[in-house]
């Protein structure tokens, strides 16, 4: 069986067409949208800024930084209190957050299958399987937590009894390259398998009404047999995303910044980027299509408009 690539994103580009702009319908974008902007919360990365060393002299200082903020703080308990709070709320604000989101996966999800737009109905039916959905991302969310947070801890201690111990860390560069590859190849797995379940787990949990662990279990032996592919397909994903910044960047420029201003609203960039979200989402449908009957999701009544495979 030839995977292609190409033809499923050209299929989904056409009904995506055919689905937002035959005719155009505002209400139709902000329902969907709205759809869109739910399931995609939390899914955005914010990328961190790296340490910039300002002299050899600050190393220490900043590596004895988190002892020096835990001892200020045990020394003021009211503020360790109101710290500890704060972890407390943005742990429960985040759990909010996935919960609302691993609904409104299978909600936009629902809308571009069936091509509608609806909100409450699908919110109300998708419940079990968002709330299975939700359970593995929580227990996912602690693993990968675990696993860089762990690493930068280890990596910070070893840094800081290096320093104390003989005062540089040119003797130490091996193992903090050594530790710097694995936390980079721990980043891209983990995105690796966000992205397979966004992709194709939500769909085959949609499918067949199984909870996230079935789902996993079904596609993982048609994702073994396909390696190569499925890698490919992340690859193509990722030319895609660059290819698309690269569009607002420019589009950007051109408004004067004001498109970047209305992007920063998190509902208006669902929006305004909902043709992009829909065509992905029906590119990763056609894709899994290939795979046979079992994981389709493409219906007959869209066949119309969508042009012969190449």
């Amino acid at each position: 069986m030839q995977i292609q690539f190409y033809n499923p994103l050209i299929r989904g580009y056409y009904r995506m067409k055919s689905a937002l702009f035959q005719p155009f319908d505002l209400r139709t974008w902000m329902i969907i949208g709205f759809t869109a902007f739910l399931a995609d919360l939390l899914s955005g990365g914010s990328s961190g800024s790296g340490f910039r060393k300002q002299s050899h002299a600050h190393l220490g200082g900043i590596l004895s930084a988190p002892y020096e903020a835990l001892d200020w703080l045990k020394s003021k308990p009211e503020w360790l209190v109101l710290a500890a709070g704060a972890l407390v709320l943005a742990a429960a604000l985040l759990l909010v957050l996935l919960w609302i989101s691993s609904r409104g996966k299978f909600m936009f999800l629902d809308n571009v299958v069936q091509r509608r737009a609806l909100v409450a109905q699908p919110w109300r039916q998708f419940r079990d399987l968002g709330i299975s959905l939700f359970r593995w991302r929580i227990v996912f969310s602690l693993v990968a937590g675990i696993l860089i947070l762990g690493t930068l801890y280890h990596v910070w201690q070893m840094a800081y009894k290096q320093y104390n111990d003989y005062g540089d860390l040119w003797s130490l560069l091996p193992s903090l390259l050594l530790w710097g590859s694995f936390l980079l190849v721990s980043m891209l797995g983990l995105a690796y398998v966000s992205l397979l379940l966004d992709h194709f787990i939500v769909p085959i949990m949609y499918k067949h009404n199984f909870s996230a662990v079935q789902a996993w279990d079904k596609f993982l032996h048609l994702h073994w047999q396909n390696l190569g592919s499925f890698v490919l397909y992340s690859l193509f994903i990722l030319l895609i995303v660059i290819v698309l910044v690269i569009v607002v960047i420019i589009g950007g420029l051109f408004t004067c910044c004001l498109g970047f201003i209305l992007l920063v609203i998190p509902y208006i960039n669902s929006v305004v980027l909902l043709p992009f979200s829909y065509w992905i989402r029906l590119f990763s449908l056609e894709f899994l299509a290939q795979f046979g009957e079992d994981f389709s999701l493409v219906q007959v009544a869209n066949e119309q408009q969508v042009p012969s495979a190449v």
